[in-house]
């Protein structure tokens, strides 16, 4: 991710760990799905852009082997340090204002990264030229404008604080520049950007202990910022917090659009 000073969500908060953990068990399966389809195995070459936690880096350094080469890169890259033993090679890197780090690669990926970065269009531009000809991207953002609520099923007090939170949540996001309808766009971006065979795909979880584990790690690492911001008081944010505790609400994401392509 770029950073800046009105970044959000710091890697280096105490809550970063416990959303990539849930970030890791709701989109994984997702991932792993479509960089199995490209064929992925021993030897390849991948950058795995804005790794913030480990789970995807450690399943392409088992996929890519001793032959193989991982870059992981960050602005923070405190929570890479127990995946950088070969093939992985961990490097403090800003994909919206640096050249690439390397080129030649089989696979480069982004996962919930470029919807943060100030200059998206460049760090697109930085990850199509930072392939082989005939190589793989996979970017995957959410699209929050798509599908705003944290409850869907807003049928009680308990799930209409969830959603007005989460629309100051959406507030703070777009103040700081975040692109809340970027995840449709992605199929047009990558065919603009010269990919051929761009296909695309959209998921989110309506149900799930991690949306759970997610929406309390993320409310207390923007606690802050809610109230000071006037979006929401403590009382609110305390209520909110014990309500999602009891299990009892049916929380969902924002949709995660997985969108691929090969360079020409």
């Amino acid at each position: 991710m770029t950073r800046t000073d009105g970044y959000l969500l710091d890697n280096r908060q105490t809550e970063a760990a416990e959303r990539f953990d849930a970030f890791a068990t709701l989109f994984d399966p997702t991932t792993f799905r479509h960089l199995e389809a490209f064929g992925i195995g021993p030897g390849w070459r991948c950058w795995e852009v804005g790794a913030g936690g480990t789970s995807v880096v450690s399943w392409l350094a088992k996929k890519v082997g001793p032959t193989g080469r991982v870059v992981a890169t960050d602005i923070e890259t405190s929570r890479l340090a127990a995946a950088a033993r070969p093939p992985v090679e961990v490097r403090v890197h800003d994909v919206g204002a640096q050249e690439p780090p390397g080129d030649g690669f089989d696979l480069v990926h982004a996962r919930l990264v470029l919807v943060h970065v100030p200059d998206r269009e460049r760090a697109l531009r930085s990850m199509v030229k930072a392939l082989r000809p005939g190589g793989r991207i996979l970017v995957e953002d959410a699209d929050p404008a798509m599908q705003p609520l944290l409850c869907p099923d807003d049928h009680g007090p308990e799930q209409q604080l969830a959603n007005r939170l989460r629309q100051g949540f959406r507030q703070l996001l777009a103040d700081r520049g975040a692109d809340l309808a970027y995840g449709r766009r992605l199929p047009r971006l990558l065919r603009e950007a010269g990919l051929r065979r761009v296909e695309a795909d959209a998921y989110f979880p309506l149900t799930s202990p991690a949306c759970g584990a997610l929406e309390s790690a993320t409310i207390r690492q923007i606690r802050e910022q809610l109230v000071t911001t006037g979006l929401a008081t403590d009382e609110d944010i305390d209520r909110h917090l014990a309500n999602v505790a009891s299990g009892g609400m049916d929380l969902a994401t924002a949709p995660m659009i997985s969108a691929w392509g090969r360079k020409a």
